[in-house]
């Protein structure tokens, strides 16, 4: 019965992510205007609700860190974790951020820089805003949304022993009859769906600035066949990793890709202005602490909200978009960590390290003024290597970005090969190879395909709109932590009575 279970949502899985993909392919005009129509429609009208739920997710994960239930241990009480801080850190960065900062650190303080909201561009005060709203874009609220999602996990697999599914969070409110009804296997269709849709899309960005990088720097072709060549090497290599496993292959490539990210930055702010670095952190560091609550609540509800759709809306609903994929990688890798011990780890050492990738990377961007600021955001994927071509060293440095995108490219598609392996089989915690190959395939051959169809952008707006519900998931997630922990607790605090 449960070989069949796992073979119902794997072919189902299989047969929905292909049929939107033929369907972008064969009708790409109305895919487009459908995911466009729905997106609008969520963000026109659920923008507050995408604000109220990401400041739900912030409070939830300080409040439980710091609550009566933060020492309890996400399994047994005599459980170790099984990966050393740096490694888990390491892991859990590159699945949560990898490609995106790199294709962003320079691209959107800049974009903030030049064409800020209510305020003239090139400004001292534009560049204040810029990396205010590149912290505030990448920060708590993106780390907590993963948090709310990978904690209730990480509990029902570890603690409770239950499959790693995203349809198990539900089992304190529904039951496990219930939660693994039709109304779980659609949760985890859905979930699988997101993740095939959103890690292809960030493959083929990443795609996209590799070849804009070689170009840049080598003068290789941006085309088609260097495309197709980029992916299949990377393919190969996540391919490799994906089925040496969690202790091997991504572990080892998450050491890799922190140490390299580690010499990107120092080199960039030994070379780019150190001082302005330095200020331009500490200034951001300000801004958002102080105005948090503000940000988190503002909509501009009697002004320009056009900007807030482009920008925060559309990167809540892409965060959200994103959860079910590193959530459940989060919580495959945090098994015997205290609750308390997984919020600080997965809420304030990313969101400090992308602060510091921002401030380094935005703020050498800004440096170079609007000239060369305007150059740079006319090509997302070159706006990184327009900026380093300015300061010394940087040939060297876009060489490091390069490796250091691929890298990022293999360990986002391995987690997510060893995440849908998951998924489709009933929650395996260490799915076998021939599945997570299969995934593994789809996933390059979506991203290839769309991509030289241009049809990258619909497929992202069109994941997005699709995982508008695991808003709802998260906000449930989050009762059912709650009612599952007060259960425990009330049950540990009678088994010490009457020892």
């Amino acid at each position: 019965m449960e070989r069949k279970q796992n073979n119902n949502v794997f072919i189902i899985s299989l047969a929905v992510v292909t049929a939107i993909v033929l369907w972008g392919l064969v009708f790409p005009v109305n895919f487009e205007e459908t995911a466009n129509g729905l997106f609008n429609f969520l963000v026109g009208n659920f923008g507050w609700f995408y604000l109220v739920s990401m400041f739900s997710f912030v409070a939830f994960s300080v409040w439980i860190a710091f609550s009566k239930y933060g020492k309890i241990k996400l399994g047994a009480d005599e459980d170790e974790a099984e990966y050393s801080f740096i490694s888990w850190f390491a892991m859990l960065f590159s699945a949560g951020m990898g490609i995106g900062l790199v294709f962003w650190g320079v691209a959107e303080p800049l974009n903030h820089f030049i064409a800020p909201l209510g305020m003239d561009g090139g400004t001292a005060e534009a560049a204040s805003f810029a990396m205010k709203k590149s912290f505030f874009h990448w920060g708590l609220h993106p780390w907590a949304n993963y948090c709310v999602l990978a904690l209730a996990l990480a509990y029902m697999q570890f603690r409770k022993g239950k499959p790693g599914l995203i349809s198990s969070i539900f089992i304190p409110l529904l039951g496990e009859e219930r939660a693994a009804g039709p109304i779980g296997k659609f949760i985890d269709i859905l979930a699988i769906f997101a993740t095939v849709a959103g890690v292809a899309t960030s493959l083929g960005l990443g795609t996209l600035q590799i070849n804009s990088g070689l170009n840049y720097m080598f003068g290789v072709p941006e085309n088609g066949t260097v495309q197709i060549i980029i992916v299949a090497v990377v393919t190969v290599l996540f391919m490799i990793s994906a089925i040496t496993g969690l202790d091997k292959g991504i572990k080892f490539l998450s050491n890799v890709n922190v140490t390299l990210a580690s010499i990107l930055l120092l080199l960039t702010l030994i070379v780019g202005p150190t001082l302005l670095i330095i200020n331009a952190f500490t200034e951001g560091l300000g801004l958002y602490v102080g105005e948090f609550i503000r940000d988190s609540f503002h909509l501009e509800a009697f002004g320009n909200g056009e900007w807030f759709g482009w920008w925060t809306i559309f990167y809540w609903a892409w965060w959200i978009a994103w959860a079910p994929f590193v959530g459940t990688f989060i919580a495959r890798i945090s098994k015997g960590r205290t609750i308390k011990e997984f919020v600080a780890g997965v809420l304030l050492a990313p969101t400090i390290a992308s602060f510091l990738w921002f401030a380094v990377f935005g703020g050498a961007g800004i440096n170079l003024g609007t000239e060369i600021g305007s150059e740079a955001i006319q090509s997302t994927p070159t706006a990184f290597f327009v900026v380093m071509n300015n300061y010394p060293l940087g040939g060297l440095i876009s060489i490091v970005a390069v490796i250091l995108l691929c890298t990022f490219f293999v360990t986002s598609a391995d987690s997510a090969t060893f995440v849908l392996g998951m998924m489709s089989s009933n929650g395996n915690l260490n799915p076998d190879n021939k599945r997570k190959l299969i995934w593994g395939f789809v996933q390059s051959a979506m991203a290839l395909v769309l991509m030289l169809a241009g049809g990258l952008g619909m497929l992202q707006t069109a994941s997005i709109a699709a995982a508008f519900p695991f808003a709802f998931v998260m906000l449930f997630g989050m009762a059912s932590l709650v009612k599952v922990l007060k259960e425990d607790y009330k049950e540990n605090i009678a088994k010490k009575e009457e020892l």
